[in-house]
């Protein structure tokens, strides 16, 4: 079983602050179409295959993975990525929330397995050092922000 965490600050010093509702539309964004906030190159598809008021359901090539997702919303807070099909097998959290100091914080969170592959085996512990790395899932976060940062600052242009 894999759990990796990571969590970066939304507003660090000399950044462009950011609201939680802009950070939350830019997650939503996000579910609806990685292309655009993850680092170029890493997600090649995405489409959204299935709506309701609760959750898509999407479909992606994420790292050369095929994937089908279903992701569910809480309003403001978290987005949960369930891998019904890929490689992996559990869910991928991405949470606002604010910190001891009142920071806003954005946290990603997962608990996956590989399918076809040995519980805990080599495969699996090599998974979550690349997630908990500096490249991994904390790479993400960070290309979140700064495409939403952008786009913020595209509306906001006379």
């Amino acid at each position: 079983m894999i759990y990796a965490t990571a969590t970066v600050p939304v507003n660090p010093e000399g950044e462009t602050p950011l609201t939680r509702a802009q950070v939350w539309d830019g997650l939503v964004l996000k579910a609806r179409d990685a292309r655009q906030f993850l680092p170029p190159g890493l997600c090649t598809r995405c489409d959204v295959v299935e709506q309701s008021a609760t959750h898509i359901v999407r479909v992606a090539t994420i790292a050369g993975d095929d994937l089908r997702e279903i992701i569910s919303f809480e309003e403001g807070t978290k987005v949960s990525f369930f891998q019904a099909s890929g490689p992996r097998e559990g869910v991928i959290i991405n949470e606002l929330f604010e910190d001891a100091s009142g920071a806003l914080q954005l946290r990603f969170y997962c608990y996956l397995g590989l399918r076809g592959k040995q519980a805990d085996g080599p495969e699996e512990q090599a998974e979550q050092a690349w997630m908990s790395g500096d490249g991994g899932y904390k790479t993400a976060l960070l290309s979140t922000l700064k495409r939403t940062r952008a786009l913020v600052a595209e509306r906001t242009r006379p």
